[in-house]
């Protein structure tokens, strides 16, 4: 489990970091800083698939010249902060994340260096990673690395490229091979923790389902896109447990006033598979005809009902085209997923009512992310951590407290020692 992220100098925050627990909630205004994070989850995804720092930050287009991976959000030299309006010196930005490897904390880290008239641009300045409080490898100011020797087998020394990070270098010979020319680019290994943080970053996903998409038929197997693409598949391979269908029919009737009673997964003439869903009625229609709520909450569904032990799902604004009044249940559902499976949920929210719905361990790791009115810089900080906000939570309710900026004011007091606290009205 991913249980904190650490940025410095990264957008507009000098140096925040975000608590994360199995179901993590960030509220906050618009332009608060809210989706700059969602950018650092998606800077620490893309070091785990493997892509360089100039197509993590650019893009990358795969075969055949497709898009395989969206641009972070804004221009290269708007990723590191500037320090002042006037003084606009550009050094580096650095991410750290802490994460529990079968109960080890371990934590790594990497700095970013940018020089926008140099050729490479974007460089590893500073990286590491440490398991169980010793370091697997440290790269510091320079070029090579030395790696823990009794990981690695051994004194080993690794000359990384710049524009790239260490994380994604580091794939060893056996010393035993290492005389064998035939094997020479065969067999490599990756140490534990290497592999382990790798896998753990590649497997976030961020959700921002399109209900146009989601209405399209699949190839049967296909996983679940980012914007709801291969729904279809997605819900096939869940409804092949009959317990999981179950649960998926059981949950889609508390979410809609639909009467679900199974669903179906024709095949059109190329193959494809697409979604029809049967209501005790005997009434059938497609997903072309269900409307994009209902599209929603099925995603949502096949999310979380599927998802995988090591998986961090981010969603943007979780409640969109979600009524009020079954709001609850989803929050319900992540809650009991979560726990139950082992993943983490992470969401961004707008809802003042979607605050009174959460548990007391997922109030706790719930934060709010406000933006200094004199250095425009973000702050997270944790609700749990706000002057009595576990009190008034009892007794007030954090919906009026969030809707009527109260908590923003509180903040604002608590950062400048010199004010009073704000008061309840």
């Amino acid at each position: 489990m991913i249980t904190s992220v650490r940025l410095t100098n990264f957008k507009n925050f000098a140096d925040e970091t975000l608590k994360l627990g199995p179901f993590t909630v960030i509220v906050g205004a618009n332009a608060s800083g809210k989706s700059n994070i969602r950018d650092a989850f998606r800077f620490l995804h893309g070091i785990g698939r493997g892509y360089s720092l100039a197509e993590i930050i650019g893009g990358k287009i795969g075969v055949g010249g497709q898009l395989e991976w969206e641009p972070i959000r804004g221009a290269p030299n708007e990723i590191v902060r500037m320090e002042s309006e006037r003084r606009r010196v550009r050094k580096q930005f650095s991410i750290a994340t802490d994460v529990e490897l079968d109960g080890a904390p371990s934590r790594y880290s990497v700095a970013i260096g940018y020089g926008p008239r140099a050729a490479q641009g974007f460089r590893v300045i500073q990286e590491s990673l440490n398991v169980d409080g010793s370091n697997v490898f440290e790269k510091e100011r320079g070029s090579r690395v030395r790696l823990n020797p009794s990981i690695a087998g051994g004194d080993r020394m690794i000359t990384p490229s710049l524009t790239q990070p260490v994380l994604t270098q580091v794939r060893l010979r056996p010393t035993s091979l290492s005389s064998k020319p035939e094997w020479r680019n065969e067999i490599f290994w990756e140490p534990k923790g290497v592999s382990t943080i790798r896998r753990r970053l590649a497997a976030i996903k961020f959700f921002a389902f399109e209900p146009g998409i989601m209405q399209k038929s699949s190839v049967p197997g296909a996983l679940l896109g980012d914007f709801g693409q291969n729904l279809p598949s997605a819900l096939q391979s869940i409804c092949e447990d009959a317990n999981l269908k179950n649960a998926l029919m059981a949950w889609i009737r508390e979410l809609t006033p639909m009467d679900v009673r199974d669903f179906k997964f024709p095949q059109d003439p190329d193959g494809n598979v697409y979604l029809e869903i049967v209501e005790s009625n005997n009434r059938k229609f497609t997903a072309r005809s269900a409307s994009d709520g209902t599209l929603r909450f099925l995603a949502m569904l096949a999310g979380v009902l599927g998802g995988e032990p090591e998986n961090l799902y981010f969603f943007e604004d979780i409640e969109t085209g979600i009524h009020p009044a079954r709001l609850s249940l989803l929050v319900d559902l992540i809650e009991t997923q979560t726990k139950r499976k082992g993943f983490q949920v992470v969401t961004t929210t707008h809802s003042p009512a979607l605050l009174e719905m959460l548990s007391d361990q997922t109030f706790g790791s719930t934060s709010i992310v406000y933006r200094d009115e004199e250095s425009a810089d973000s702050n997270i900080r944790p609700l749990a951590n706000l002057s009595i906000a576990s009190e008034l939570r009892k007794t007030q309710g954090l919906a009026r407290l969030h809707s009527s900026g109260w908590m923003e004011n509180v903040l604002g007091f608590e950062h400048d020692p010199e004010e009073k606290a704000a008061p309840v009205t």
